[in-house]
């Protein structure tokens, strides 16, 4: 038989995107559905992400809008300990509990309480960075692992598809390039997986940068303010 002959006795194999997936050895199957099944959980953490991150922005602006108006601080903090703030709502929170803490019974806490201030801002930010930051090792992993795990079904495939040529004794184009052509799409869901996930990891790691940046900056500012009341009192006390 002649490799023209052999090319149309051949079968023709299905090259559709579910054609490759269904005839590729059972390995290769798990590391494509393993791999469609991690770009979808990144899909759903990059819009969840991009959804908090924009509320947190809108309540940080909120927030900011109604410190800065001249409101007094003890009715600032009334409107806001009723609810579960977060962002620089939490740290605001947060610090005026420590302050009124140090202000209840006979005795008065206070020469202290800057520092004790300050270390309560430090692990609320903290906290809220963490929040922001939670999950997002994911996108990381799956950045920097998917292509080698796509990689993995892509030489299983292929040495499946060489030991069936060598068992059929047929290097006809039409024999080879199916095999071939499985073991490439798991190279290609493993990018498919990665890319849009080291994409996402980067702008929103930006993102959690310049929330923690945010925090850290009003958490200085308020920490002064409250530290020249605790000056102001001082003086008065002595």
């Amino acid at each position: 038989m002649t490799p023209a002959d052999a090319m149309h006795a051949a079968p023709v194999a299905d090259m559709s995107l579910f054609g490759l997936f269904w005839q590729a050895h059972f390995v290769v199957k798990i590391v494509m559905v393993g791999l469609l099944g991690a770009s979808i959980w990144c899909w759903s953490i990059i819009v969840d992400k991009s959804l908090l991150f924009r509320r947190v922005e809108a309540e940080m602006d909120a927030f900011e809008e109604a410190f800065w108006s001249g409101r007094s601080l003890e009715e600032l903090y009334r409107s806001f300990n009723d609810r579960q703030p977060t962002g620089l709502g939490a740290l605001f929170v947060a610090a005026m509990r420590e302050w009124k803490r140090s202000f209840e019974g006979s005795g008065r806490q206070i020469h202290s309480l800057s520092q004790r201030i300050d270390k309560v801002l430090d692990v609320t930010i903290q906290r809220e960075v963490e929040r922001l930051d939670s999950r997002l090792l994911f996108l990381a992993s799956i950045g920097s692992a998917g292509p080698y795990i796509g990689l993995f079904g892509t030489v299983w495939g292929i040495m499946t598809a060489f030991t069936s040529i060598a068992a059929s004794k047929n290097t006809s184009l039409a024999v080879v390039a199916p095999g071939i052509a499985e073991a490439l799409f798991a190279t290609a869901i493993g990018l498919f997986a990665a890319i849009p996930a080291v994409l996402a990891y980067n702008k929103l790691q930006a993102t959690v940068a310049k929330s923690q940046s945010r925090l850290e900056g009003f958490a200085d500012e308020f920490s002064a303010i409250l530290s020249r009341q605790i000056d102001e009192r001082l003086s008065v006390a002595a």
